[in-house]
Formats: C-alpha cells, structure tokens, sequence
C-alpha cells in the first residue's frame, strides 16, 4: 500500500508537462466542462474489467435542459435522478439552480458538480465499473443557513420498451427485472451467433437501502404527480406503489435524509446488468462489494493513466478538451485478450452498439493507434500483435482480426484484406514506444505481409496495384465512390457495381509505397542496411510508374487507370474523377516537387477540396459530390479525419507547414462543433454542413490527439 501511495504521488507531483510549469497531472487533466464545451460524454469499462459480449457502455448527458442529469445506453435503457428539495420536485437541468460542470472525464468516468436546489450542492461521480455494472455516486452537502429535507429519486428507464419486474430482493434491497434487448440496429445489426445476448437481466439497488420503491408504467412526467401528491389530501403518502412483479416501463427507488446546515451526506445508485442465463448471484456479489468500494481508487488510475500522455500548454481550452476527450474515445474502445487472441483488441464503437462497429479489428482503424500509443504503448502494440499472432503462414494479413480470429471475407475463391497501413502504424508505433523487440517481430511480419500483396494484388505483374475482387470493403471507400461504383444511384450488385480490382488503383499503389518505405526505416533502425536498401529501391520503383501511368499533366492530378490498357477510361467512363486519394502522393513522398505544387493548387481551391470543414473525399465540382452525411460509409463528398490527416502529414513531409496547419483547424473544428453540439466524435463529418447522420463514436477519431501532438510539436 505505501508502494502504491508512492507510485500516485510521483505521478501526480514529479511529471513533468512541456509548458506547464509543472503542475500537478491532477491539474493538468482538469476541465470544468459545461454544457456548450466540446466534451466527449461516452464511458467504458476498463480493459481488465471489460469483456466483447454483454457490454455496457454509456453516453452522459450533462447538458439537456429537458432531463435530469443521465446515463443512457444503446438499446438498455437510461439511469438518472430525481430531486425533492422539501417539498419542490427539481426534475430537469433547467431548473437547476446551478448547471452541472464536469470537473475530470476519464474513459470509465465522470466527476461533476451541480446544485439542483439553492444551498444544495452535490458531486456526482459516475463509474462504469465494469461491462456488467455501472455506479453513480452521489455526495450530497448543504451550504445553506437552514435545515432541508432531501429525497431522492433514482431511476432505471426502459425508454421505448418494456421490463418485467421478477422481484424485489429483501436481502440486497434491490430490484431484479428482466428485459428483452433488440439486436436490430438501423445500421449493421448484431448477429446473434456471436453470443449478444437478448434476453437479459438487470439489478437496480442503492446504498444505503431505499426508503421505498415502485414499478410504473407511463412517461416520466406522470411521475411527478406521485412524488409531488397532493398537499391537501387526506390520503397523502411518501411510499411508492413497491410492486414486486410485472411489467413496467420504469422502475424507481426513494433515499430520504434530513440534512443540517454544512451537513453532508453520501449515496450510491447501481445498476448491474447480464444475461438470464448467467449467474444472478455473482452479479449480485459484485454489486454488494461496490456499495462500499471506494471510487478513489479508479480515480487515481486514471490519473496514471493520463499522465503518460504528453502535456501540451495548449491555446484554447477547446483544444485541451477534445484533446483528453480523443484518448478517452480509444481507450474507451479498446477489450482484454479473449478467444482467439492472446492480445487487446478493440471494437470500433462500444456504445452505440452496432454490428460492424463490433465487430473485429481492421488496419485502417488500426490507425488510431498513432494517437494511442502515447497513453499506453504496451497496449497499442498489443493490438496490433493480433494481427501478427494470426497472420497466415503465407504472409495474408485478412480484412478483421480479433477474438473470432482471423476473418477473410473471400470471394470469388480469393481472400479480403484491408488498406495496409499496417508497417506504417508499427514504425510510429516504435518511434514513440522505442521497443526493440516489438519492431523486430513487426518487420518480421511486415515483410511477409508486402510480400503477399506484391503477389496477390499485382495480378498482371506490371509494379502497380489492383484491389481484390472485394474491393468494396477492402479499399476502404464502401459505397457512394465516383471512380470504384459504376452507378450514381448503387442499384446493381457488388460485383457488378464495384470495379476497384479492374483497375491499376492509385490509392492502394501508393499505400504500398509507404509500406515499403517503412519497411525500409524500420530495417535501418535493425542495422539491416541491404535489406533497407532494397525496400527503398522497390518503393522507388513503384514511385517512378505512378508518375508515369497515374499523372495527367492536362488537369494536373492524380488517377487511377485501367487494367488492361492504363488509359484513363475504362469502358466509356472517364476515370479522371478528382477524389482525395491524390494528395495520398505527397503522404507517400512520391510527388516531385513541381506536381507537388499543381496538387496544392487543386488542394486549396475553396470550389474543390478546401472547405469548411476539412478535405473532402471528392472534388465539389465532382457531379457525384454530396456534402450530406446522411448515412453511413460515404465517399462521395463527407470528410474522413483519418484520411484528412494523412494529407495534413504530405503537407508537413512536403513544406507546407502553414497549410498544414490551416488544415488542422478545419479538422478540429469539425469535430468541436461537433462535440458542442451532441459531445460525440463520428464516422465522418460534412465539409460544408453540421447536421451529420452517420455513426457517432467511431475509433478512428482519435487521430485529432496525435495531430494536435505534431501541431504542438511534441517530443
């Protein structure tokens, strides 16, 4: 135990922050968030406490004025409050006295303070504890020259559906009900062979035990009338209707205390969650044990956990917030080796909650862990060992990885991989982390990997680069892309539709560029001077086509070509579709310097790529451009920040360190307007709009803490 005190005091005293005089992590990490800042608000367990099937995670909502203070979860219902001050019912923020400012956001908890009532002040902490149980605290003071009476109400909500109330627990006071939990999702259902489940339980108890409790059916509002009741009538009560069976829409329970001038009191909501057929009782243990546990503890590894991330004095505290709030998102994605992986893996979105964004690892979110392994090296390494753990013997690396292993996708009898940045991740990966070891093991499968897709995606032999036959999830690029689809309107099947293996690709031609040129560092760092030599020439080579078979010198611009023959059509269609995958040559370092400058002239054209909100995937002159992020997967106008950076990392190789920084805004913008708004990161975001219906809480986000690192500079 001294250790440990040792540890967190050295954490929190001793490390230094680039310009922050030194000043202690707990300081540092402080943010005072109100409503209109640009606070990521979406909590998950810890790794070591987190499992992939039958996972909680929750969004906080700390800023709408029409609900109290609450924790929602993905199909699961909501958890939340209600106040009686004496005899006044505070049910909604906007009544607060004072609104809630949310002093410390970690990616398993919140710590916020608020006065629903004057001379009423309350810290509330809220704890994902685990996939399985999820806590709020409540230290509830008086700051008032007076005595009040305090009752509170704590909430569990189905919302949209219905939960059958099993029993009341005498022993543990608490409820047990049992829900039914949809796998439909609008995009991407669960698929119920992986082992979701639907029919689930849910333990609701407070500590210490509640005055009372009920089950109701009815909106919230109607509750209003049984807690407020009638002053005046002779059949007045303070008990609720305590049904012990049946169906509701929500059940309630009742802490009641007296408090004194600068009295203080403390409570505990839990709300546990599993299968019906798992054990009831083990639940119920570790919903016993957190009634008393203290918080501190998890508050204090998370200041571990966020002292190793670098201390930037940043400009604006815009900046700083969704600085934090970018770890918080993947960290709060990330899972503990299971099934067929020996390492952590993510998902890409743990609440929501949807089938792809469950689903296993991919190299392009793989990405992510450029931002990632500065919080926690060990454990961006770790994921991206499963990729090398279950890598075949002949090199494959597959579309997704994770605890089901590997997951191929074939078609037409050949496998799927993805984008391969994956030698590109381990370099940066090393360069921050400095283990040897893992960079040995990683050029070790990385060549094997280049190998493979010299072999598998240069067909014709010709040095440059067709998808697979499935390209349609292999490029990355899904739906919606002027160039890969052969309809504006996506009505034919994919074979059909998408013809990215017909053609020499440029986007991909040029990610094996940067493989190989990575390959080329890492050998170096080996003392493998041939070896670096060789994938130096081979990327070289490569460089040398893409300027001979892929530049048009008549609209200066990058393309992809035909297969067959290398011009610009394939059929009747005009291949020449300006899309963001050009300026990929100055991320590549394949564009000499006079091309490099025609590339910028078309960057920085507000009618084409320059937009509001950052690059968008196709030219806005483009007939096919979209500036609507109306669904998922499009490429044919929103921005992707993951790609957005890899141009903003070609205008830094390049020179262009005042376009780069330029771009940097417009990417932080779109994601602080964003987290202003609804205080979520998403898949995509429009380059001209700020209404975005696409999924929110999406991995590869996380990009915006490395970019702010670089803008910063960093070391």
């Amino acid at each position: 135990m001294k250790r440990t005190s040792l540890l967190i005091t050295l954490f929190l005293l001793v490390l230094p922050g680039f310009g922050q005089n030194f000043k202690p992590v707990e300081d540092y990490v402080r943010i005072d968030a109100r409503s209109d800042d640009p606070l990521f608000t979406t909590y998950a367990a810890a790794i070591a406490r987190s499992r992939l099937y039958g996972d909680k995670a929750y969004k906080m909502d700390y800023y709408s004025c029409c609900m109290p203070v609450n924790y929602s979860s993905d199909h699961a219902g909501r958890l939340y409050c209600l106040w009686k001050i004496d005899q006044v019912v505070v049910g909604k923020m906007a009544e607060y006295f004072r609104k809630p400012v949310v002093n410390f956001s970690f990616p398993d908890m919140a710590i916020m303070e608020y006065e629903p009532f004057r001379g009423i002040h309350v810290k509330e902490t809220f704890l994902v504890y685990s996939s399985t149980l999820a806590i709020v605290d409540l230290e509830v003071s008086s700051t008032d020259k007076i005595s009040h009476e305090i009752s509170v109400y704590p909430i569990l909500e189905a919302e949209n559906d219905s939960m059958e109330v099993i029993r009341f627990d005498s022993v543990n006071k608490a409820y047990v009900v049992h829900r039914y939990e949809s796998p439909y999702r609008l995009i991407s259902s669960l698929k119920m062979e992986y082992g979701y489940p639907t029919k689930v339980r849910d333990i609701f108890t407070v500590s210490p035990a509640p005055y009372t409790y009920g089950a109701y059916f009815g909106d919230i509002s109607s509750f209003y009338n049984t807690i407020k009741t009638d002053f005046y009538s002779d059949k007045r009560s303070d008990t609720l209707n305590q049904r012990k069976q049946g169906f509701c829409r929500f059940i309630a329970l009742n802490f009641k205390k007296r408090l004194a001038p600068g009295q203080k009191v403390s409570f505990r909501v839990l709300r546990g969650f599993q299968g019906q057929n798992e054990d009831r009782e083990a639940l119920m243990k570790d919903v016993e044990t957190m009634k008393t546990s203290l918080l501190k503890t998890f508050y204090e590894d998370d200041l571990i956990l966020f002292s190793k991330i670098p201390r930037i004095n940043f400009r604006t505290r815009d900046e700083k917030i969704a600085y934090l709030g970018a770890f918080n998102l993947v960290r709060g994605c990330m899972y503990p080796p299971s099934g067929k992986t020996n390492f952590n893996s993510y998902a890409f979105s743990r609440n929501p909650l949807w089938g792809w964004g469950h689903g296993h690892q991919v190299l392009h979110e793989s990405l992510s862990m450029l931002a990632y392994v500065y919080m926690d090296p060990a454990s961006a390494q770790g994921s991206q060992r499963v990729y090398m753990e279950q890598q075949r013997d002949d090199g494959f690396i597959a579309y997704r990885h994770g605890p089901r292993g590997l997951q191929d996708y074939p078609h037409k009898n050949m496998p799927t991989t993805s984008a391969p940045f994956f030698n590109w991740i381990n370099w940066e990966v090393f360069k921050v982390s400095k283990d040897r070891r893992f960079l040995e093991d990683a050029y070790i499968s990385g060549s094997r990997y280049v190998d493979w897709l010299i072999r598998n995606r240069d067909t014709d032999h010709d040095s440059t680069f067709e998808w697979g036959p499935y390209g349609i999830i292999e490029n990355v690029r899904d739906w919606y892309n002027a160039v890969f689809q052969v309809s504006a309107e996506r009505y034919l099947d994919v074979d059909k539709e998408d013809i990215s293996d017909e053609l020499e690709c440029l986007d991909l031609t040029l990610m094996v560029v940067k493989e190989e040129k990575s390959l080329s560092l890492m050998a170096e760092a080996l003392g493998k001077k041939e070896e670096s030599h060789m994938w130096k020439e081979k990327a070289d080579a490569v460089i040398r086509l893409v300027n001979k078979r892929m530049w048009d010198d008549s609209t200066g611009f990058y393309y992809s070509v035909n297969k067959k023959n290398h011009s610009w059509y394939f059929m009747t269609r005009d291949l020449r579709r300006q899309e963001i995958i050009a300026f990929l040559a100055l991320w590549a370092g394949a564009a000499p310097k006079d091309r490099a400058e025609k590339l910028i002239k078309a960057l920085t054209d507000t009618t084409k790529f320059w937009r509001r909100y950052g690059v968008p995937t196709l030219s806005a002159q483009d007939p096919w451009y979209s500036p609507y992020v109306d669904y998922c997967c499009k490429w044919n106008g929103p921005v992707w920040l993951l790609w957005d950076y890899m141009v903003y990392e070609g205008l830094r190789e390049n020179g262009y360190t005042d376009l780069a920084h330029q771009l940097a805004g417009k990417m932080l913008n779109a994601a602080v307007v964003q987290l202003k708004k609804n205080h979520n990161y998403w898949e995509s975001f429009s380059p001209d709009n700020e209404v975005l219906n696409s999924p929110p809480n999406y991995i590869w986000d996380s990009i915006i803490a490395r970019m702010l690192i670089e803008e910063y500079q960093v070391k």
